[in-house]
């Protein structure tokens, strides 16, 4: 019998295996069309090595061999979207942080700062009409109080916020450690089955689809080295590296890890306690350029640049110790100003020494007493002679004593820097006794003067108060400042989806499984798959009639 029957058997049988393979691979993809980081696989097929003739009759093909599974994957493609992943990842949590401090400082509502600061100087002017009049003079402490917590709940808003980030920092730093270890993971497994010869392409594909998330979080880069050793198959061996602004998070099998400390000192005057500082685990400085983590930290931290409380610079965003150390030099302004007349009145840059309401007088003749002042170590208001007392102690621990040369104490001035937004209040003496200890006349004993009242109605229009203008101008230049960050990190977040999405979908045009050819391709193995059954079908035939019937 000839062997060529034999031969053609096996052919019929490799095409049937072959085939059987090939669908195999189809119901892979079709399995993993929503599996994210899935690269389409296909097969790699070629001839079988032919069998050479006797007499000189040439080579007889031998059917197909599968040899390989293969990933379809642009390594470029990959590299693209992890070098602009981490602009997404950061504009995205900087639009969201911004739109939290927008909400609040809620302006416009009942509830903002002009409807607020609007109600008191209001008061005021009813109290000028009647100086005397106790109820005025009662609801002119309660808008005054209203003033104060409106600053005191910004600051607690703000303090929440930067707790919040803070923790988020934390959180963060817990999953890019995460991922590392678990890339890490991948590796040893990838090199155990590529060293036998075999290709882990799932194993690849979830090591991608873990660097195509740190890549949100962090600016990393993602490649792999060659080792110089050759695998079974024939290909380079190579190990596996991610890093960080070029220091390596992973190193195939090694792991450096990222690490939170509490903070010894503050950053900024505005921080609250026990920040977070990032760095390597190995005590290296971390340096990142962007990323959601540096998006967290910028907005924790920014202070526009400024020097900080350690003599490092702050990150140069607006970030919350920005604002709210605008809320404290607004608090500090506005405070020296209404108390003591302390205030620049014809825009020169120097401090004129006007009245304010130390200079006026109360009902009963008394004067030297103090609107706003702050609150102490147990949330309660403190006097006017304690707050003069406090700024006289805190001068001198900075070693800052009156000039006679200027018209006002320079001690108290400098006392106005423990108020912040945080404990800024009425005095103790407005709280207890409004209705004696407002001082609305300029002179003793005149209880229908509204003299002193309507020089302190006067500052509310003083366009020298602030850098920015009046008091209206000031805060409202903080929030169209914080609107225009915010509409620029939308911008920024806008055209960076831009980019990420195209990049993806490139991606997914070339790794991405399409149903329809799956199935283009599955109906073509099967027909395939029927012809080498019926090539089997047949040759069983032959042998049943060359064997049974002939006893060939």
């Amino acid at each position: 019998m000839n062997n060529t029957t034999f031969m053609g058997l096996e052919i019929a049988m490799r095409g049937l295996y072959s085939s059987q393979r090939a669908m195999t691979n189809i119901a892979h993809n079709i399995d993993n069309t929503n599996t994210p980081g899935y690269s389409r696989q296909v097969i790699n097929q070629t001839a079988a090595r032919p069998m050479l003739v006797a007499n000189g009759a040439g080579m007889l093909g031998m059917g197909s061999d599968v040899v390989s599974v293969d990933r379809v994957r642009d390594t470029y493609l990959d590299e693209k979207y992890w070098s602009e992943a981490q602009y997404l990842g950061e504009w995205s949590v900087k639009a969201t942080i911004i739109e939290n401090l927008q909400t609040i400082y809620n302006e416009p509502s009942d509830y903002g700062y002009t409807k607020i600061i609007n109600d008191f100087f209001s008061s005021l002017q009813s109290l000028t009409t009647d100086p005397s009049s106790l109820a005025t003079r009662a609801m002119v402490k309660e808008k005054g109080v209203t003033v104060a917590k409106y600053f005191n709940s910004v600051a607690a808003h703000f303090d929440h916020l930067q707790e919040d980030l803070n923790n988020m920092i934390n959180a963060k730093v817990e999953e890019i450690n995460n991922l590392a270890d678990q890339i890490k993971e991948l590796n040893l497994q990838i090199h155990q089955f590529e060293v036998m010869g075999n290709k882990a392409n799932d194993l690849r594909d979830h090591r991608g689809y873990l660097v195509d998330k740190l890549s949100q979080l962090v600016n990393c880069s993602a490649y792999e080295v060659e080792t110089g050793l050759k695998l079974p198959n024939g290909e380079k061996e190579t190990r596996f590296v991610v890093t960080i602004s070029g220091k390596a998070l992973v190193d195939h099998e090694k792991v450096v890890h990222l690490k939170c400390e509490s903070r010894e000192t503050k950053l900024n005057e505005e921080d609250i306690e026990n920040l977070y500082d990032v760095s390597w685990e190995d005590g290296n400085k971390l340096h990142l350029k962007s990323g959601e983590l540096k998006a967290y930290i910028d907005m924790r931290d920014g202070n526009d640049g400024q020097i900080g409380s350690n003599g490092e610079s702050t990150p140069n965003c607006k970030g919350i110790p920005y604002y709210q150390r605008k809320m404290n030099e607004f608090v500090r302004v506005f405070a020296m100003a209404f108390n003591e007349g302390i205030i620049d009145t014809d825009g020169d840059g120097v401090l004129d020494n006007t009245e304010g309401h130390v200079d006026g007088y109360t009902l009963s003749g008394n004067t030297g007493i103090r609107f706003f002042t702050m609150l102490d170590e147990y949330g309660n208001p403190i006097s006017s002679t304690d707050f003069e007392a406090r700024a006289l102690e805190y001068a001198a621990k900075l070693g800052i004593t009156d000039d006679p040369a200027t018209s006002w104490d320079e001690r108290l001035v400098a006392g106005y820097q423990q108020i912040t937004a945080r404990n800024f209040s009425i005095s103790f003496d407005i709280e207890d006794d409004p209705s004696e200890n407002i001082a609305a006349s300029s002179k003793a004993g005149e209880t229908g003067n509204n003299e002193n009242l309507n020089k302190l109605l006067a500052m509310r229009h003083n366009t020298y108060m602030f850098m920015e203008g009046a008091p209206e101008d000031f805060i409202k230049t903080v929030i169209s400042s914080m609107g225009v960050d915010g509409q620029q990190y939308n911008q920024y977040l806008d055209v960076q989806e831009g980019i990420v999405t195209q990049i993806n979908n490139r991606r997914n045009s070339i790794s991405g499984v399409s149903l329809n050819e799956e199935m283009t391709e599955l109906v073509k193995q099967q027909q395939i798959y029927g012809a080498a059954a019926a090539m089997i079908n047949a040759y069983n035939e032959i042998l049943d009639i060359l064997v049974n019937r002939l006893g060939i």
